[in-house]
Formats: C-alpha cells, sequence, structure tokens
C-alpha cells in the first residue's frame, strides 16, 4: 500500500524537527587553514612588536637579532603560505561540484565586484606583509635600524588582510549597525590573532636555542609581563565582541544546546573557558614565580622546574588557540534562525531551505544599558586582574637587604 503525499496535521506537529547539518568537515578545514595563517601572521608580528623587541633590544643587539630573526622567519613562512591558503578557500567556494576550480578563484581577484577587490587585498596584503617580514630573518637586519619600520608595516599589512574577511561586501542598508558589527569582528579577529597569535610566538621561542641560557632570566620576566597586558587586553576584546555576537545570534541559554549552532559555540566557549583558566594560572601563580626567582638571582631547582613547565603551558595554549579556530568555521547562521525554522518546519512539514528567517534584532536602550554596563565590567575585571598579579609578583620578590648600620662610636679613634 502506498504511503499517503501529504501527512495528517496532528502528525506533522508530532514530527521531529529536521537537524540543521553542520556542513562538510572539509570546508572546516581549509577554512582553519586560512585562519591559521593569517592569524598566526599578524599574533607573530604584533608579539614582536610589541612585547619581545623592547625587552630585546635593552638587553643587547645579540638578544635583538637572535629573537626577531626567530619569529620573523615563522611569521614569513606563516605569510607566504596564507595566500594558496585563502586562493585555496575561494577555490572551493567557487566550485559547482564541491571541488577546487583554481582558475575561478584567481579570475575572481579584483573582478571588479566588492567581494572580488577584498579577496584581491588579502592576498595582496598578506603576501606585501611576508615580503616586508623576511629580510628580519637575517639577525643583521633584525638588529639594524629597519627593524622597527619593518616589522611595523608588516604587521599593518597583515591587520588589514586579516580584516578584509570580514569587511562588508556590499553597500549597506544600515551604515550605522553594520559598521558597529564590522568593529566587532575587527575587535574579535585581531584580539584572537595577537593573544593567540602571540601564544604561539612564545612557544616558537622557548624551543631551545630561542633565547641564550644567561639572559633567560632577564628576557622572559618583562617579555612576559608585556605580552600579559596585550594579552588582557584581547581577552577583554574577544569577550566584548563575543557577547555582542551572542546577543545578535542566540536566544537564551536553552538555544545553546537545542540548536546545531548554539552546541558549536558551547564547544568554543568551553575551549575559550579552558584557555581562560591556563592563562590565570600563568598570570597569577607561573609568571609571579618567575619573576621573583629572576629577582633573587639564585639558580635553585625551582627555576628548573618553571623553565621546563613554561615551554609546556605556552604549547597545551597554542593547540587549544588552533583548536578553537577550528571550531569557528562550523558556525553558520545563527542559533535564533535554526530555532525558528525547526519549530516551523516541525509544524509545516517543509523544508528548512524555503522557510523564512527571522529579522535582526533591534537595538533599543536596553541594549546599549547592558552593552556598557558589561563593557565597564569587563574593563574593570582586567584592570584588576593585571593589577592584582603585579602585586602578587611583587610580594613574591625578594626586598633588597640593607647593609647594616654603622655605629658612630666606631669612627672615633681610641
Amino acid at each position: 500500500m502506498p504511503l499517503p503525499t501529504q501527512l495528517p496535521h496532528d502528525l506533522l506537529l508530532s514530527a521531529p524537527a529536521p537537524s540543521t547539518p553542520l556542513g562538510p568537515f572539509e570546508d572546516s578545514a581549509v577554512a582553519w587553514t586560512t585562519w591559521v595563517t593569517l592569524m598566526g601572521f599578524v599574533g607573530i608580528t604584533a608579539l614582536a612588536v610589541v612585547a619581545v623587541g623592547p625587552v630585546a633590544r635593552r638587553i643587547g643587539p645579540g638578544m635583538l637579532a637572535a629573537t626577531t630573526a626567530r619569529l620573523a622567519r615563522v611569521a614569513t613562512v606563516l605569510g607566504v603560505l596564507a595566500v594558496p591558503a585563502v586562493l585555496t578557500d575561494l577555490a572551493h567556494s567557487a566550485s559547482a561540484n564541491g571541488g577546487y576550480d583554481y582558475g575561478a578563484a584567481w579570475s575572481a581577484l579584483y573582478d571588479g565586484s566588492n567581494g572580488g577587490r577584498l579577496s584581491g587585498l588579502e592576498v595582496t596584503l598578506v603576501l606585501v606583509g611576508a615580503a616586508l617580514t623576511a629580510p628580519l630573518a637575517l639577525r643583521k637586519v633584525a638588529a639594524g635600524p629597519a627593524r622597527t619600520w619593518l616589522s611595523a608595516a608588516g604587521l599593518a599589512a597583515g591587520a588589514v588582510a586579516l580584516g578584509t574577511t570580514k569587511f562588508p561586501d556590499a553597500v549597506p542598508d544600515d551604515w550605522a549597525r553594520t559598521s558597529f558589527e564590522t568593529v566587532m569582528w575587527m575587535l574579535h579577529l585581531l584580539g584572537g590573532a595577537v593573544w593567540l597569535g602571540g601564544v604561539a610566538g612564545l612557544a616558537v621561542l622557548a624551543l631551545p636555542g630561542g633565547t641564550a641560557d644567561a639572559e633567560r632570566g632577564a628576557f622572559w620576566s618583562p617579555v612576559i609581563r608585556r605580552f600579559s597586558a596585550a594579552a588582557m587586553s584581547c581577552v577583554a576584546a574577544i569577550t566584548l565582541s563575543g557577547l555582542f555576537l551572542y546577543w545578535e545570534h542566540v536566544d537564551g541559554l536553552s538555544q545553546l544546546v537545542s540548536t546545531m549552532y548554539g552546541r558549536v559555540l558551547g564547544v568554543k566557549i568551553l575551549i575559550f573557558g579552558t584557555l581562560l583558566l591556563l592563562g590565570a594560572f600563568n598570570q597569577f601563580w607561573l609568571h609571579p614565580r618567575i619573576e621573583a626567582l629572576r629577582a633573587e638571582g639564585d639558580e635553585r631547582p625551582l627555576r628548573t622546574i618553571l623553565v621546563r613547565e613554561f615551554p609546556v603551558m605556552v604549547a597545551i595554549e597554542t593547540l587549544l588557540g588552533m583548536t578553537v579556530v577550528f571550531v569557528a568555521p562550523f558556525l553558520h547562521g545563527s542559533a535564533r534562525n535554526q530555532a525558528f525554522q525547526a519549530d516551523a518546519a516541525r509544524h509545516t512539514g517543509a523544508s528548512l531551505d524555503d522557510l523564512p528567517k527571522l529579522p535582526t534584532k533591534d537595538v533599543s536602550a536596553s541594549t546599549w544599558i547592558w552593552g556598557t554596563s558589561e563593557t565597564l565590567l569587563v574593563i574593570a575585571l582586567m584592570l584588576l586582574g593585571y593589577w592584582a598579579s603585579g602585586a602578587l609578583a611583587r610580594r613574591r620578590t625578594p626586598a633588597p637587604q640593607q647593609a647594616p648600620a654603622t655605629d658612630s662610636a666606631d669612627l672615633v679613634g681610641t
């Protein structure tokens, strides 16, 4: 007996909602390669500019040349690899059968459309950034006067290349809303690049031969302190932009478990939370201990333990950061639309592709009040954490011992 083409209405009401597909693994792997190379280039170059360069310059030209050259080599490789990674992503998107059409991807660069201009700028600027950092791989150039402007120019080119991935490719109907969303995405991407790429750069420097043993104490403590300040600023930027994106795409905590978008976002939040816990451990225990040992100037076994533990910690943080970047491309659409369409499909039996989507959320006065309060709270927590970790480091650092006072009576001859 053939099945009826139309199900009864009561059966439609009881039918389970169709699940939203997670997306092909291959698509996320290709996107992950693009994000890792772009963000890694920006983060490692930023580490050299913000933390490593100023400290190494004070120690001496040898330290400056060694650390700058090592970071420049890794950054240059990542910048060069970003070009085929971006083209592969474009080729995969341009292919009609799920393959890779590199001819169409190449033709799309600067094809006259806004999207083509942005893709062309992305490829061009990351290649320019790699070309600017490449001379720094030579120790003579790394310790010379050109180091500052080459690093800064390479960082600027890489940051703009990363930003093109989220610049609007069409004239927006609402300039204010689109501009604000773009700023939030820039905070999210650049904050993640500087933080996670910087951690990867620290892992590179922690490898054998990264710094001379005699200068390790004078180098690592101030570098870690400088990077901690930058990393905490990045965490604040990621948190604030993440809260905005959560508000924009998720309606309530229940959608974190009831929709595919929410479940993927929940995994991302868990990994990010683990990174925060490791960062707090470094900030409030490991870094103050390193700073105290450096001030003591001794070679106790604890110093050896810390020197061995620090590379392991940054390696774990690097792997977790790369995992976050891998999970992010699985975020398709929004939890709001997935929940809405699943409910509509349950009642109508229509395909998810044929269902309408919810309009974007309206911004009200309460949205601005909550957003401002969250911003002030996150900034206050970051400042408090940085101050508290510094106070803890100073408390663990022994005070310099003063010479005993000379009795005036000893100055009188007998």
